[in-house]
């Protein structure tokens, strides 16, 4: 049943989810290491899943589905949460917050290349405009404003925020053929994924988690990043009655988490970080756009 005002609702939950994440990795980070972190959140939102999954009485869907694709449900677990995460995190440990967002931020942007050769799509006029200006705006974010010396604070968490992009923007393209449910899949992912990370936590770091504050906030991106945020999305795009409307909530939570990390974590923004986000943003709104037909109506009419 479609009701536009729980799906704002839940849209800007969603939002403000999201808004908060980029401050608790970069707090989080600071008591545990990436490997570590992802362990903890990984498990956190995958109880809160199952706990979901057990709610509805679908938790008999996740053998099923697993069985009819089973290497590929696995591939969606290698990716997200395990690698996608793992270098996300490390790029959040290397850079500014800000400049980890941003960059990340350009996924949409990735999803539109990578669609070509392995979606069939074409790349429209406005998506050239789109891909010129938002990888412009990245550039203006990882160089401080600096284009023409092209210097990196740290050149390897650049090359990592970006890598993040092709991440998940490849984890998107896998699930476009996919028919289950969204939140079954999603489960799914991250029961794949959790014995990778245990692996990864073991060889880059080690299972000593005794700083509470690090407990606290990879908790807390377990459940709001990649548990509520999902579900309130997913219920946002459900009642919608105008999905455009919903989908364009997304764009107000950069700058809000450019707010919070100015406030919590006392990161100061850098005017090239507003200027490219801008850009950013701009460049989605682009590829978002279409064109209305003039003359339909005439012609519908003669």
């Amino acid at each position: 049943m479609k009701n536009q005002k729980k799906a704002y609702l839940y849209g800007l939950g969603a939002v403000a989810c999201w808004s908060t994440v980029a401050s608790a990795f970069k707090l989080s980070l600071g008591y545990f290491e990436p490997a570590q972190l992802l362990l903890v959140a990984t498990i956190s939102s995958l109880l809160l899943l199952l706990g979901l999954l057990a709610r509805q009485g679908k938790l008999h869907l996740l053998g099923r589905t697993f069985k009819q694709r089973p290497g590929y449900y696995a591939l969606l677990g290698l990716i997200n949460p395990a690698l996608y995460y793992l270098v996300l995190f490390q790029a959040y440990d290397l850079l500014p917050a800000q400049q980890a967002q941003t960059l990340n931020y350009t996924w949409a942007i990735t999803l539109t290349l990578l669609a070509v050769p392995f979606l069939g799509q074409t790349i429209r006029r406005q998506d050239w405009v789109a891909i010129l200006l938002g990888y412009l705006g990245a550039m203006v974010i990882a160089t401080k404003g600096n284009l023409l010396s092209l210097d990196f604070d740290s050149p390897l968490g650049v090359a990592l925020a970006l890598a993040s992009t092709l991440l998940w923007a490849g984890y998107w393209i896998l699930n476009t053929r996919n028919q289950a449910e969204p939140l079954v899949t999603l489960t799914l992912s991250f029961l794949l994924g959790l014995p990778v990370i245990v692996l990864a936590t073991a060889w880059l770091s080690d299972f000593s988690l005794t700083a509470w504050q690090g407990w606290v906030g990879a908790i807390y991106v377990g459940l709001f990043e990649m548990g509520f945020a999902f579900v309130m999305w997913l219920l946002a795009l459900r009642y919608a009655e105008n999905t455009a409307r919903i989908s364009n909530l997304i764009f107000i939570s950069p700058f809000a988490s450019l707010l919070l990390l100015w406030l919590l974590v006392g990161e100061q923004i850098y005017p090239a970080t507003l200027v490219g986000l801008v850009m950013i943003v701009t460049a989605l709104l682009i590829q978002q756009w279409q064109p209305r037909r003039r003359f339909a109506n005439h012609t519908e009419a003669e």
